[in-house]
């Protein structure tokens, strides 16, 4: 792949509100014991997909996994040493522009069985 090429990470909407109740998630089952601590954690963790999601080893996702999208990739975010996150994302060429596109998430606490 010519990685000279622009490149665009998008993340579908049930992406967006997924990111967004997870911040009360993690708030409200005491994994935070501030709002804003929870708010920096899920705010850290899409940073880092949107900045860093081209360069990671990424695998071709399961079977389990097409019922959010054929012929999906996912790359691994480790968060600390109990945590994983699962990005699981299409990839094509669109105007010379190689796209990203982030169609679920998750961690190793609800999906590693099926990885």
């Amino acid at each position: 792949m010519n990685y000279s090429k622009k490149m665009k990470i998008l993340l579908i909407p049930e992406v967006y509100n997924y990111l967004d109740e997870l911040v009360t998630i993690l708030y409200e089952n005491d994994y935070f014991g501030f709002e804003d601590f929870a708010i920096a954690y899920v705010d850290e963790l899409l940073d880092n997909i949107l900045t860093t999601l081209p360069v990671r080893s990424h695998k071709p996702a399961p079977e389990y996994f097409e019922k959010y999208g054929k012929d999906l990739y996912y790359a691994v975010f480790k968060k600390n040493n109990r945590t994983s996150w699962y990005v699981f994302f299409t990839k094509y060429i669109e105007q010379e522009e190689i796209i990203y596109l982030v169609r679920y998430i998750s961690n190793n606490h609800s999906v590693a069985q099926h990885i």
